[in-house]
């Protein structure tokens, strides 16, 4: 058996497979409320394979969404319209074939009140929609955009609540597990790079200061959660800046999760500033994964240019990562988890209706 395909288990969540769907955010959501959009490319990705499909970034409040087409999850509507979608993908595919599904829970912060990437992506002023935004501290993400608004006491409270009510409406509508968004430069990573923290307060200044609200956060979530569902955390390695966020600050990071019950580290990079240098190649966050589980213990799930089943199978062979997150490269190939099992010598399961598919010089293919 490949190692891809070999299973895996997160506290009470077995996985069939190594192969994650990593969050890809759609901007087609109305008000926060998914769309007829979300059932078309969430039914696609769970034919992928895949061991587990985590969707998109999903703002706990409104103000807290990348741009004001992202999906939220902070209200009885958006919970009953994205219940709906997630119903109605699992009645349809057959249960052993279909990934288990986690959410991504986050809080833009300073970068929200943007404009769908083709729409150029620049923060979207209030008189055209846009909104506020809020930041451990005033300094705006590009010099051009409005500063955001530094986080009061009040308002840390507020967002602890909202990522708690998140992780209860996740539960209660079918989510298996739950990722916390604290990468990409969005709200909990600007708690933890000095670059976008400038804080005095007990959140802002030392390693442990800045890493306070992001693990609080990470505690509310726990505890608003049954104890069988895991809860992961994105993190961002590096800021690729110099005097950023670094892999020393992530290790720390991830072991204050350990200690508190995280369950698994998915391990990208960037996203905070504009004056990133990074230096794209085949699996360049590899190494990052690879430093987390060596420190921590915890499996850790590694992004970023992994494209090929063989070199997804080589990560997990040199023990770099115990998961291969797959993201833009399942939106190319949406059978990315089918082709990697043809591949690789694997078998997976498919929808009755698709067998018919099955090359005749791969009978092996479909169980």
């Amino acid at each position: 058996m490949p190692l891809l395909f070999e299973p895996l288990t997160l506290r009470g969540l077995a996985l069939d497979n190594r192969i994650v769907i990593a969050p890809m955010c759609q901007y087609s959501a109305k008000e926060g409320a998914a769309t007829d959009w979300h059932l078309i490319h969430l039914g696609t990705l769970a034919m992928s394979g895949a061991g587990l499909l985590i969707i998109e970034a999903t703002g706990v409040t409104p103000e807290g969404r990348i741009s004001p087409f992202d999906l939220g999850l902070y209200s009885d509507e958006t919970e009953a319209a994205l219940a709906g979608v997630i119903a109605r993908v699992k009645a349809q595919i057959p249960a052993e074939g279909m990934p288990r599904f986690a959410i991504q829970l986050g809080h833009a912060g300073r970068k929200a009140s943007s404009a769908q990437p083709w729409k150029g992506g620049g923060q979207v002023p209030e008189a055209e929609g846009g909104w506020q935004t809020v930041a451990p501290s005033a300094l705006p993400f590009r010099n051009a955009d409005a500063p955001p608004a530094a986080l009061d006491d009040a308002g840390l409270d507020r967002l602890r609540t909202a990522f708690a009510e998140a992780a209860r409406r996740a539960a209660r509508i079918g989510f298996e597990a739950v990722e916390i968004h604290a990468a990409h430069g969005y709200l909990l990573h600007q708690f933890l790079s000095p670059l976008s923290n400038a804080r005095t307060d007990a959140y802002g200044g030392s390693l442990e200061n800045r890493m306070r609200f992001p693990l609080e956060v990470f505690e509310a979530v726990r505890a608003a959660l049954p104890d069988s569902v895991p809860v992961i955390v994105r993190v961002s390695g590096t800021d690729w800046v110099d005097g950023g966020w670094d892999i020393e600050g992530t290790i720390a990071f991830a072991q204050a999760l350990k200690a508190r019950g995280a369950d698994a580290i998915h391990v990208s990079s960037g996203g905070l500033s504009p004056l990133q240098q990074i230096p794209v190649e085949p699996g360049y966050q590899v190494p990052l994964a690879k430093a987390v589980k060596e420190a921590t213990g915890l499996p850790t799930i590694a992004v970023g240019l992994i494209t090929e089943p063989k070199q997804a199978e080589a990560v997990l062979a040199a023990g770099e990562a115990d998961a291969i997150g797959i993201a833009r490269g399942a939106l190319y190939d949406p059978r990315w988890g089918w082709h990697a099992a043809a591949e690789l010598g694997a078998s997976v399961t498919a929808p009755p209706q698709y067998l018919r598919c099955q090359p005749s010089g791969l009978r092996h293919l479909f169980r």
